[in-house]
């Protein structure tokens, strides 16, 4: 009896080695395959990385705390980038700006620089380089659609090394910094004022009594005007006989 209860056990266990394998479906196929491995293990990278991120900043907050200053800080700066188009409708408003001013109450440097960027405008000279953070406008020699020559050939091309000397502005959080900076006080020709005295050049700004004086007669010249008639003109003149 022994013996047949062994022959049997002997036998169960050999049929279940020999039998074949149920059907497998595919998406055990695919998470058994090269590709599906390398995709848990990259997720299982990511994880641990996450992880160690979240342990690294409740250890240390201060770092923590700059980074993330940082990470904002270029978010804002990629996102307020300013673009071409910015620059030429900024450059158009500086420009309607001098043409209602008087040609001899312009700033010189202001007027100057405006008038050369819309000639590189008019002319098709004007390019626009993206850094990611910031934009760079730069000039060239030839318009993009010149069939010359020397602006088709690529050995005659103005190499990058010289692109820091053609740079006229740099766009950066939203504003074009060398074009505002020379519209300050691009209403004030300072040509006016070299020839007179050193004292008269430099003003200082006025005190609270100056300020509280000039509004008063400001006020004051809005009044209609009174016209007192003396007694002695408005008598009659007797004439004798």
């Amino acid at each position: 009896m022994a013996s047949f209860r062994a022959a049997r056990r002997m036998f169960c266990s050999t049929a279940q080695t020999g039998a074949t394998p149920g059907p497998v479906s595919r998406w055990k196929k695919l998470i058994n395959s090269k590709a599906g491995m390398w995709c848990r293990s990259l997720l299982s990278d990511y994880r641990e990385a996450c992880r160690e991120m979240v342990v690294g900043a409740w250890e240390r907050p201060l770092k923590t705390s700059v980074y993330g200053t940082l990470l904002g800080g270029a978010w804002i700066c990629f996102r307020t980038k300013p673009d071409r188009s910015s620059f030429e409708a900024a450059l158009l408003e500086r420009s309607n700006q001098l043409g209602l001013l008087s040609p001899w109450i312009r700033n010189a440097a202001s007027d100057g620089h405006v008038q050369s960027l819309m000639k590189l405008r008019n002319e098709g000279r004007l390019r626009c380089a993206s850094l990611g953070l910031l934009c760079l406008i730069y000039r060239v020699d030839f318009d993009k659609d010149a069939a010359l020559y020397e602006a088709r050939c690529s050995t005659l091309s103005t190499p990058w090394r010289e692109l820091p000397r053609r740079v006229l502005d740099v766009g950066f959080t939203g504003c074009w910094w060398i074009l505002d900076s020379k519209m300050k006080d691009y209403d004030v020709n300072e040509e006016e004022f070299k020839f007179l005295p050193a004292y008269m050049q430099e003003t200082s700004p006025p005190s609270a009594v100056e300020v509280e004086t000039n509004e008063r007669l400001h006020k004051a010249s809005w009044l209609p005007l009174t016209v007192e008639e003396d007694e002695e003109e408005t008598k009659p003149v007797k004439m004798k006989k």
